[in-house]
């Protein structure tokens, strides 16, 4: 599939057929993270696999989304941020976001590719989830993707039309024509 078409075609879908997807997809999923930009290469993602049906059915709790007990398999990204805050200072928990937002964006599109579906769930209660999974107090939880297969083909999302969202050199301009030399 060409980039593109993945990045277009991407959407969160919360409806899942009862079709468990071959493990080794889901770890190639795992593996486009890899390839992800890391603030002075320093890596801090990790990632947990789960395809425990009473471990899912928690986590959907923790989550208080019931769509997420639909699937065989829910990819949790945690991020360990010590090393990056120690490397960059305070600077280091903006950083330690990006690379996981990036990394995510990877999996999410690798998971497109593949022709499974997901949804990106930022919302669950952190302390749950860790005592779930025994995860560290140190650690971050990023994100919880549950991955399967979509139950029916749905649209894709409305796109966003480029003049809301670009400006040229400055702020609130959307002409591109030059304006005048900038106080800086």
């Amino acid at each position: 599939m060409e980039l593109d078409k993945t990045i277009k075609k991407r959407k969160s879908v919360r409806n899942f057929k009862n079709k468990k997807p071959d493990w080794r997809d889901i770890i190639e999923c795992v593996d486009a993270a890899r390839y992800a930009p890391m603030a002075g290469g320093r890596y801090t993602l990790k990632f947990i696999i789960i395809d425990d049906e009473k471990a899912i059915e928690k986590l959907a709790e923790a989550a208080q989304q019931e769509f997420i007990k639909e699937v065989c398999y829910i990819i949790i990204v945690c991020s360990n941020p010590g090393r990056t805050i120690r490397d960059f200072g305070k600077r280091g928990e903006i950083y330690v976001r990006q690379q996981a937002g990036a990394t995510i964006q990877n999996v999410l599109l690798k998971i497109e590719e593949k022709g499974l579906s997901t949804c990106w769930v930022g919302h669950f209660v952190d302390e749950q989830v860790k005592r779930i999974l025994g995860i560290p107090d140190n650690v971050q939880i990023e994100a919880l993707l549950p991955v399967g297969y979509e139950f029916r083909k749905t649209k894709s999302k409305k796109e966003i039309d480029i003049d809301n969202i670009l400006y040229f050199y400055k702020y609130q301009n959307k002409k591109m024509k030059k304006i005048p030399k900038m106080d800086v």
